[in-house]
């Protein structure tokens, strides 16, 4: 009788075939993903650290699993265009969308029929970091206590924000409400300009995230006086929060995640999750997130879906009590 040695690797590499025949080791017989090129919808413009994030993400997945993840931006109507698009996209694992809390936001201030946070199956939290106040050094304040002394003296200061009905909107608002202040919403189409007519002066507070304003805080051409977290930010250690500040209710948080189409298998969610799971311990990713003031988040879907849910509850009754709409 002729002697058969199988080595490890011909043993692993055949396993696949041995369970689909004899039923042996069925561990191993699972669906190959992803076959072809894998598509991130991102519903804000390129430039931005939305589109930043899910390009970092979308490097670090190319490389693990060898096939090309990339960015499609779907910009305009707040976002709701490229998420909408993400409603309607084939649940066959090509396409996937990475949003901000925007989806949690724009169903209650545009009045919609549907609630992206409930239709969209969660894959993976990517980031979850505070809202920052930024002043300008003219101002002349360093704390909030001091903010809110100033316009006291001096009403219907204006605050910059990067969009109409964003989360920096309401926060603005919700801070005017809780403090017994008159502020003036000055909406940008994105922090860019924001920041920019932030440091010339034109406008002298803003309400915008950490990743736009910590390199001017860092050079001193503005000054960063609180952010919204409930506790201090590890890109922001120095920063009190609202908390700290004595509005204890005052914690509302930005965060990036990716979503599925609806009717999604459950097999390329967990797989995409588990993949994102290993690119968020990158270290070149890590690093690039910490330059950008983003902190990496991850864990199962759930997390996700809990803090997205709870996010559009809130932002439900604080757009209603607020009175914040798109017009």
């Amino acid at each position: 009788m002729t002697k058969v040695i199988i080595g490890r690797r011909d043993f692993i590499t055949g396993a696949g075939s041995l369970s689909l025949a004899g039923g042996i080791l069925p561990a191993f017989a699972q669906t190959a993903w992803p076959t072809k090129p894998v598509r991130f919808i991102v519903p804000l413009a390129a430039g931005g650290a939305l589109d930043f994030a899910a390009r970092q993400v979308s490097v670090v997945l190319s490389r693990n699993l060898g096939q090309q993840f990339f960015v499609e931006n779907r910009t305009g109507a707040g976002g709701t265009i490229g998420m909408d698009s993400a409603l309607k996209a084939p649940p066959d694992g090509q396409t996937f969308l990475i949003t901000n809390d925007n989806a949690a936001i724009a169903p209650h201030v545009l009045n919609l029929a549907y609630d992206y946070t409930k239709e969209l199956p969660p894959v993976s939290l990517i980031t979850q970091q505070p809202i920052a106040f930024a002043v300008h050094p003219s101002l002349g304040v360093k704390t909030v206590a001091e903010l809110v002394a100033y316009v006291k003296q001096n009403p219907r200061l204006g605050f910059a924000s990067s969009g109409v009905g964003s989360n920096q909107h309401v926060i603005g608002a919700w801070f005017a409400k809780q403090a017994g202040l008159t502020l003036e919403h000055v909406p940008y189409r994105g922090a860019g300009q924001a920041v920019t007519d932030l440091l010339a002066g034109h406008v002298k507070f803003g309400i915008l995230g950490p990743a736009a304003l910590t390199p001017h805080a860092k050079a001193g051409t503005l000054t960063i006086i609180a952010q919204t977290g409930e506790r201090r930010a590890k890109a922001l250690p120095d920063v009190p929060t609202l908390v700290e500040a004595g509005y204890k209710e005052m914690v509302l948080e930005s965060w990036f995640g990716v979503f599925a189409p609806p009717k999604t298998p459950d097999e390329f969610i967990k797989a995409l999750n588990g993949a994102v799971e290993k690119a968020l311990a990158d270290p070149v990713l890590l690093d690039n997130f910490t330059k950008n003031s983003l902190e990496a988040a991850g864990g199962a879907p759930g997390v996700l879906s809990t803090l997205a849910q709870s996010d559009s509850a809130k932002y439900g009754r604080l757009v209603k009590e607020l009175n914040i709409s798109a017009g």
